[in-house]
């Protein structure tokens, strides 16, 4: 097996951060938060559409291109431990903890720029 083979496998079988992160605006405290289940892979998406002007989020664009990048933090939340059962669908342990994370006042509707 060549090295770019073997990068590869192992990338795949590499345990990847699930759970709950934000982009926060750290002068208006506002953030946008979300769940996933490759939490580096989602953080550095929003990061490459901020960057190129073309994130969906309106509002978190228009205050990147505002104040900059140096305004805003990209977090890991929370994380979600993964079950050691391979057949395992995370996706509604995830959104029961986005869900548990929104009760926390950090993060009331208000705060947030994906919810009203």
């Amino acid at each position: 097996m060549d090295r770019k083979s073997e990068l590869k496998r192992a990338y795949k079988e590499t345990p990847k951060k699930m759970g709950v992160y934000r982009v926060l605006n750290k002068q208006s405290g506002r953030s946008l938060l979300e769940c996933g289940r490759d939490i580096e892979a989602r953080l550095n998406r929003h990061m490459t559409e901020l960057r190129f002007g073309s994130h969906r989020n309106r509002a978190l664009q228009e205050d990147w291109n505002r104040l900059g990048a140096d305004a805003f933090s990209f977090e890991i939340v929370e994380l979600l431990k993964p079950l050691d059962e391979p057949d395992h669908d995370p996706t509604n342990d995830l959104e029961a903890l986005l869900e548990l994370t929104h009760e926390n006042e950090e993060f009331a509707p208000a705060k947030l720029y994906n919810r009203s």
